[in-house]
């Protein structure tokens, strides 16, 4: 089973619907769903495009860090 801890943490403190992303995602809600509940595996293009939207790093999506921050290149 994927983890991804902070899809809905992000996206409800962004007042966004799944609706909403699925539609950034270019997929459905009931997949978009899948994904921030963790039943399925989003594809790294996918998680680059959320990093990118939400302004923050994959790994912090991931829960790899606890710092919402990207690096600065």
């Amino acid at each position: 089973m994927a983890q991804y801890p902070r899809l809905k943490e992000l996206r409800e403190d962004h007042d966004l619907t799944q609706t909403a992303i699925a539609k950034l995602l270019f997929t459905t809600q009931q997949q978009y769903s899948l994904y921030e509940n963790g039943y399925r595996e989003i594809s790294p293009a996918m998680l680059i495009t959320l990093a990118d939207f939400y302004n923050t790093s994959v790994d912090y999506i991931l829960g790899r860090t606890d710092n919402p921050n990207p690096i600065k290149k």
